[in-house]
């Protein structure tokens, strides 16, 4: 607390003493006294929790910290329960309960994917959809991928690691590859999705901005009934050839007046990595890079 808001906090017995210009002791005791109703609750709280909590309320002193965290995404008994560590995320999460397709747009470290994967997870064992579908393009393999050694899945895996290292950060291993082997959940390249039409499935299309435009109007034509798609990137780190049109790009300029769809923007101040990420991420804008 005194790291992120610069005041001084005294324990006297079970009684904290905050001082320091009254806007931060304001801030500080806003911030306290929402999470020890958390922890009165039997929340769990860690020590980045704290700093969390302080940059939402810093945002928006009108923020209910415990509706914010406790607006959680049930995954499994066996793993801990994944809940919104920003105002941004929380919105993320309300728009992909309400919308069919949401674009999820910003800087690594934002959650974007993780929380669209806890959703879609959510999704499943609540068998509100028969299927995950997770793809990203393949950018960085481009021509060469015929030349890398092994069969296609073998060539395709080390783009599509993140996506897997996500889930098993959520389930047992074990549960993952059965899901896999029943096909219940579907790890697979961009191009593997033309020609489909996914019913009863939430589709998650991660590192977007590395779509061209057809590849993006493909994807977004593959949506079938009863089933969601949440789309994630960052449009500053495009991986694309030089004069290429990102996907995501004009996919958020062409788009934002249908009903069906949303657009969550998330910055550098919802990034819930190390601290330091977030002060390297402005550090660059600042740059111009």
């Amino acid at each position: 607390m005194e790291d992120s808001i610069g005041v001084k906090c005294s324990l006297r017995g079970n009684t904290i003493e905050l001082s320091g210009e009254s806007f931060d002791v304001e801030l500080a005791e806003h911030a306290l006294r929402d999470l020890y109703q958390l922890l009165k609750g039997g929340f769990p709280l860690y020590p980045d929790d704290v700093w969390y909590a302080v940059r939402m309320l810093a945002k928006d002193r009108n923020v209910n910290l415990v509706e914010v965290f406790k607006d959680s995404i049930y995954i499994s008994s066996t793993k801990k329960v994944v809940f919104p560590k920003s105002l941004q995320q929380k919105r993320y999460i309300d728009a992909m309960r309400q919308k069919d397709i949401l674009f999820g747009i910003g800087p690594a470290g934002t959650g974007k994917t993780y929380l669209a994967l806890a959703m879609a997870v959510h999704f499943l064992l609540k068998k509100k959809v028969e299927r995950i579908v997770l793809t990203r393009p393949a950018v960085e393999a481009g021509e060469r991928l015929g030349f890398l050694p092994g069969d296609l899945q073998e060539k395709v895996n080390p783009y599509l690691r993140p996506l897997y290292d996500a889930l098993y950060d959520m389930l047992e291993r074990d549960h993952v590859l059965r899901l896999i082997a029943r096909d219940n959940i579907e790890v697979a390249p961009l191009a593997f999705m033309r020609g489909r039409t996914l019913n009863d499935a939430f589709i998650i299309l991660d590192e977007a901005q590395n779509t061209t435009s057809e590849q993006m109007k493909m994807f977004l034509t593959r949506l079938g009934f009863n089933s969601k798609a949440v789309i994630t990137g960052d449009i500053t780190q495009t991986d694309l050839p030089q004069g290429t049109k990102s996907g995501l790009v004009e996919a958020s300029q062409i788009l934002d007046n249908i009903e069906e769809l949303g657009f969550v923007y998330f910055s550098e101040d919802d990034v819930v990595r190390h601290k330091v990420v977030a002060k390297i991420i402005r550090a660059y804008d600042r740059s111009g890079r």
